[in-house]
């Protein structure tokens, strides 16, 4: 059933209210007058890794919500946390935190969080069975001990329809909740990165399916040769005077070329604006593929005798390895290993180089401003893990008015 079947199936909530308070919660929090508003709700985020869904729901959504605790069990995912939102992120295993004698949690309006995914990704070829599969537990946990109204579950799209999926609805709906998840296109919301991820939501008083997922705010200009209308002037898809997705260009373009190897003693954006040394037979591949939207394909046909015998020998399925971005699309999804091209679709457009830090990040929609701590290979996990601030902001949006509008 569609939303807007949804909306007119459920006489009791005044959908047309609601989205309308939808589209005016985007406006102000894009032109930043919600920070006067008082009303701000406690969050807490768990698995939190550097804090991209905290800063899309404290700074980016226009300060609705205040992170009160959070947890990684990752040291410089906690210092990069607190070096950007307070000292309040806690090192350690959730379960062992939770299972302590002196654990006590403070009461939160919200709890937000993406248990690791790598038990559901296809990247893992031991997923079944995987005990990280199960972390969805202690997240619950907290968010009954703490007492939150809504929580916000983010994982890999392949969470969907899993058994654990439903084990997570039966338990959430057990505790008092309504829950509904979908899987999100970061570029629908403003992200240059075409990457797509799930999110669960639960409600103690508003059925989300009715306003989950957020509407959209980009268009795919591919898709769409004019701005998409949105259904009968009031519900649809999309917000009112949706923009084009934002490209590689528009994230990076202004970059000049890196400097060095190593993390840079430079103001951002410059900091985190380093390459790499390759080695003569690499630079021989990058150069034999200069072409936007050329990969590991290209090569073989190009130069065989650069391409590695493990690719001639598999002719089907990757064709994003060892591939270049286009300037005028979203880049491909941002993995934690972005600074090898044989990883996926990291070459810079026009340069002969994977793409720098500074620039992974940017494609996650972080501003430079935001503080990473930690030796590049860390850096490195924490932008690629990270939940896109711009998506996470849109999330937000919603959680808002779930909260408002009980």
């Amino acid at each position: 059933m569609t939303k807007v079947e949804l909306a007119k199936n459920r006489k009791p909530l005044n959908i047309i209210k609601f989205l309308k308070e939808d589209h005016k919660i985007y406006v102000s929090r894009t032109d930043r007058s919600l920070l006067n508003r008082r009303k701000r709700y406690r969050l807490i985020d768990l698995f939190s890794g550097a804090g991209g869904m905290t800063l899309g729901f404290s700074e980016r959504s226009g300060h609705l919500f205040s992170p009160i605790w959070a947890n990684d069990f990752n040291e410089y995912c906690v210092l990069t946390y607190n070096a950007n939102f307070g000292n309040h992120c806690i090192l350690g295993d959730i379960n062992e935190i939770i299972n302590s004698n002196d654990f006590s949690i403070a009461q939160a309006d919200v709890v937000i969080g993406g248990p690791p995914c790598q038990g559901f990704s296809l990247l893992n070829k031991n997923r079944e069975g995987d005990p990280r599969k199960q972390l969805w537990r202690p997240f619950l946990d907290i968010v009954e001990r703490s007492k939150a109204q809504v929580f916000v579950m983010e994982n890999v799209p392949q969470l969907l329809g899993s058994y654990e999926h439903g084990e997570i609805m039966g338990v959430a709906e057990k505790m008092g909740f309504k829950v509904w998840g979908d899987i999100l296109c970061a570029a629908d919301y403003g992200v240059p990165q075409n990457r797509k991820r799930a999110f669960i939501v639960g409600s103690k008083s508003i059925d989300p399916r009715l306003f989950f997922p957020p509407r959209k705010t980009h268009y795919d200009p591919l898709k769409f040769p004019a701005p998409p209308r949105y259904l009968d002037d009031q519900i649809g898809e999309y917000m009112p005077h949706p923009e084009k997705w934002k490209t590689v260009r528009d994230a990076i373009g202004d970059l000049p070329v890196p400097i060095g190897t190593e993390i840079r003693d430079e103001p951002p954006p410059l900091d985190l604006h380093f390459g790499r040394s390759p080695t003569p037979q690499s630079l021989e591949r990058y150069k034999s593929i200069p072409k936007e939207g050329m990969n590991r394909f290209d090569l073989y046909k190009k130069a065989p005798d650069l391409t590695p015998s493990c690719w001639i020998r598999k002719r089907t399925g990757g064709t994003d390895l060892f591939g270049r971005l286009w300037w005028d699309r979203p880049s491909f999804t941002i993995r934690t290993e972005f600074f090898k091209p044989e990883k996926g679709r990291y070459l810079h457009p026009a340069q002969h180089r994977p793409i720098t830090h500074r620039e992974a990040a940017r494609l996650q929609s972080f501003a430079d401003n935001f503080i990473f701590i930690g030796p590049k290979i860390e850096i490195a996990r924490q932008i690629g893990n990270a939940v896109p601030p711009l998506l996470a902001a849109r999330v937000a949006d919603v959680v808002y008015l779930l909260l408002t509008q009980a």
